[in-house]
């Protein structure tokens, strides 16, 4: 929750925050609209999911003032679109009715990506052979240089133009190596995403399951920023590459994939600063963000998070670099009532791994990309264009060119 809302209140608040009453609140509850948990230590008191009665006060709210529904229907939370691709219940995420927790433990990013494309876990096939990456492009930062790959192949591939879905998949297995390309300055073939970047940053075998689980926890999350934008671009008839090529320049902007570089920056300077709880505390009392922490779709705590560092426990628990990751988690949990989001998981992944700065970007670029297609493949068979239209609250023109 944002602005300090705590994510469970009392009943009396709940009721209050609707303005109806204790029995019209459990009545929602009994239909399933508010979540409710028990009190530790009570038989009797309950508390109720903020989040569940936000969204239940604004659509009451919108039914009174239709005009308010469009002037929030861009905003966090409102949806917006349909899609059967990711679904977010507030404690987990599922592909397609798959829990993401477990795909990430069993299942490869290309497993993950033919679930999210076609539906099922089938071949997707192989690809050709990718060209190598010019000079004037290899010394570019990673989304500059996946972004001219991608325009570049765009341009060679006759079937970029086919928005039917089995030649988007195709195109999408193509784009997922272009990208692999792009991470590690050479083609490796049709060698798995996480066996051709583990081998790269030389992780280990240890280090390649981490890798695995990574790229799958990021593969889709709904409409974030990137994914609609990918949609609204698919929604033109643009072809997939520069579906991915839009995702990528939203997934750069620190408000999204650019985060877990501000999660980089902050572990390096705790590292110089030790101990990280005075350094992490008196970060909080110069009212400086502690970057990497809370999850307005996930009240009790991100479950990819979750995941990466039991992952990471499992098989570094006696790293140095791991111990000083769950120290910056705990203090930062005990000093914010937060707990670690993605962004925090994937640069601990990219710290106790030993892998190069900017790495988590590449982890989040490659697997967010599978997510990209999949809606673009949702939006070539929706056929429509999203178009929005704006309300107007600039200045009124004036009455002389209203004659």
């Amino acid at each position: 929750m944002s602005g300090g809302q705590q994510p469970w209140i009392s009943a009396a608040d709940a009721a209050r925050m609707l303005g109806v009453t204790r029995a019209t609140l459990y009545a929602y509850v009994s239909r399933g609209y508010v979540r409710s948990q028990p009190v530790p230590g009570s038989s009797r008191q309950r508390t109720y999911a903020c989040d569940d009665l936000e969204r239940l006060r604004r659509r009451t709210e919108e039914r009174r003032a239709p005009d308010k529904a469009a002037a929030r229907a861009l905003q966090w939370g409102m949806p917006i679109l349909e899609s059967s691709i990711a679904f977010i219940d507030g404690r987990a995420l599922y592909y397609r009715g798959h829990d993401a927790a477990l795909l990430a433990r069993s299942r490869s990013l290309e497993e993950v990506a033919s679930l999210v494309w076609t539906g099922g876990f089938t071949s997707l096939g192989t690809t050709l052979a990718i060209e190598r990456t010019a000079a004037s492009i290899a010394k570019l930062p990673f989304v500059p240089r996946a972004q001219s790959v991608l325009a570049a192949a765009a341009g060679r591939d006759p079937l970029a133009l086919d928005l039917r879905a089995p030649a988007v998949s195709a195109s999408g297995l193509r784009i997922i190596r272009l990208l692999i390309t792009a991470a590690t300055h050479e083609d490796r073939g049709d060698e798995p995403a996480d066996a051709a970047l583990a081998r790269h940053w030389a992780a280990g075998v240890r280090g390649r399951e981490i890798v695995r689980a990574a790229l799958v926890l990021c593969a889709d999350h709904e409409l974030n920023v990137s994914s609609f934008t990918a949609r609204c671009v698919a929604s033109a008839g643009s072809h997939p590459y520069a579906v991915v090529i839009a995702g990528l320049a939203a997934l750069e902007g620190p408000r999204h994939g650019a985060a877990s570089t501000r999660v980089e920056a902050m572990m390096e300077s705790f590292r110089r600063a030790r101990p990280v709880r005075v350094a992490l505390n008196a970060r909080v009392a110069r009212g400086e963000a502690v970057d990497g922490f809370g999850h307005p779709l996930y009240p009790g705590g991100d479950p990819r998070a979750r995941v990466l560092l039991e992952l990471l426990g499992d098989g570094y628990s006696r790293s140095a670099e791991y111990r000083f990751v769950m120290e910056i988690a705990r203090a930062a949990t005990r000093a914010t009532g937060e707990h670690p989001n993605v962004d925090f998981a994937l640069a601990a992944v990219s710290r106790v791994l030993g892998l190069p700065s900017g790495s988590p970007m590449v982890l989040f670029a490659i697997g967010r990309s599978v997510g990209w297609i999949g809606h673009a493949i949702e939006q070539y068979a929706n056929g429509q264009l999203i178009r929005p239209r704006a309300k107007y609250v600039g200045v009124p023109p004036l009455a002389s060119q209203q004659r």
